[in-house]
C-alpha cells in the first residue's frame, strides 16, 4: 500500500501539473533517442553500447554497495569515456549531420513544381525502359535517385554530368567497356548530374550472401541516405530497389514503375490526381439526358 501511495504522491506532484513545454520536452527526447537506438542497430555500434550500459550498471552498484576504490575507478573511466564515445561514433554523429545538413527546403522551389515533377515523370520513364533492357543483355546497372538529402559527397567520388536522361545514355553509361559503368548514376530533380560515384556499402551482417557488392552499396547507400536506388544484376538480370536499407528483388518492370511513382512523386499530387481521374470517368460514363431529349 505504501508503493501506491508513493505512486499517487509523484503522480500528483508531476504528472498532473505538467504543461505543454514539459510534454514537447519529452517527446523531442525521444524521438531523438528512437533515432539513436535506430542508428545503433543499423551499424556495428550496439556492442559499444551494450558496454557503455554495462559500466553504467557498475558504477550503480558500486555506489550502492560503497566500494570506493571501483566506483572511483568507474567515475574516472564515465569522465573519459565521454571522449572516447565521439572518437569510436564519429562515424555516425557525421552520417547524421550530413543527413540533417542536407536537407534540401522544397518550399524554395515551389515555383518550378510542375516542372520538376514532370522531369521526374520523364526520368521515371526512361529508367524503366533502359533497366528493362538491361536486364535482357544481364548488364549490371547502379541508379540512385536523390530526394530531400542532397548527395554532392558523392558525386565528388565521380565524374560530374548535367544531361538529360535518355535510355541511350544510361545504358551507354552501364555498357561493360565504358570507363563509368562499375560506379553509380546520380539522379537529381530528373538529371542525371553524374556517373560512377562511389558508394558506402552496408554494414548489414544480415544480408544474403549471394549478393554481390554492387547490391550491398546500393543498400549502403539507401541506409545512408533517403535515397532510392534502382540496381540491375549482371548475373542473373533481374531488378532490384533499394529503400531504407530494404531491398525488394526480382521485380518486372510494370512494378518499378510503379514503385518509382510511390516513392519520387510527392504524396499530394496524386491524391490530388485521383479526383481528377474519376471525374473524367464518371463524365463520360454519365448519360446525356440532353442528346436524348432532342433525338
Amino acid at each position: 500500500m505504501e508503493i501506491w501511495t508513493n505512486i499517487v504522491a509523484l503522480c500528483n506532484q508531476y504528472l498532473f501539473n505538467m504543461q505543454l513545454a514539459d510534454i514537447l520536452d519529452i517527446a523531442i527526447i525521444a524521438y531523438l533517442v528512437y533515432r539513436l537506438l535506430g542508428l545503433v542497430r543499423s551499424t556495428n555500434s550496439e556492442r559499444i553500447l551494450k558496454g557503455v550500459l554495462i559500466v553504467l550498471l557498475a558504477l550503480g552498484l558500486s555506489t550502492f554497495f560503497e566500494l570506493r576504490s571501483l566506483e572511483f575507478i568507474l567515475r574516472m573511466l564515465m569522465e573519459w569515456g565521454v571522449l572516447a564515445l565521439i572518437i569510436l561514433f564519429q562515424p555516425e554523429i557525421r552520417r547524421i549531420l550530413e543527413q540533417v545538413g542536407g536537407s534540401r527546403f522544397s518550399f524554395l522551389k515551389i515555383f518550378n513544381k510542375e516542372q520538376q515533377l514532370g522531369d521526374i515523370e520523364h526520368a521515371i520513364t526512361v529508367t524503366v525502359e533502359a533497366c528493362g533492357d538491361m536486364s535482357k543483355s544481364r548488364t549490371g546497372a547502379l541508379i540512385v535517385f536523390e530526394r530531400k538529402n542532397t548527395l554532392d559527397e558523392i558525386l565528388r567520388s565521380g565524374t560530374k554530368l548535367d544531361a538529360e536522361p535518355s535510355p541511350e545514355l544510361l545504358k551507354n553509361i552501364f555498357f561493360v567497356k565504358a570507363p563509368m559503368h562499375d560506379g553509380a548514376l546520380i539522379m537529381r530533380e530528373g538529371r542525371v548530374l553524374g556517373a560512377g560515384c562511389m558508394l558506402p556499402l552496408s554494414r548489414n551482417v544480415n544480408l544474403s550472401r549471394d549478393l554481390g557488392m554492387r547490391h550491398r552499396a546500393g543498400i549502403g547507400m539507401s541506409e545512408n541516405s533517403d535515397a532510392v536506388v534502382v540496381l540491375v544484376s549482371e548475373e542473373t538480370g533481374s531488378i532490384s530497389v533499394a529503400v531504407g536499407g530494404m531491398l525488394k528483388r526480382h521485380l518486372t518492370t510494370e512494378t518499378l514503375r510503379m514503385l518509382l511513382y510511390n516513392e519520387l512523386l510527392p504524396k499530394d499530387e496524386k491524391k490530388e490526381e485521383k479526383p481528377s481521374l474519376l471525374r473524367d470517368v464518371r463524365n463520360i460514363l454519365k448519360p446525356k439526358k440532353d442528346d436524348d431529349r432532342h433525338a
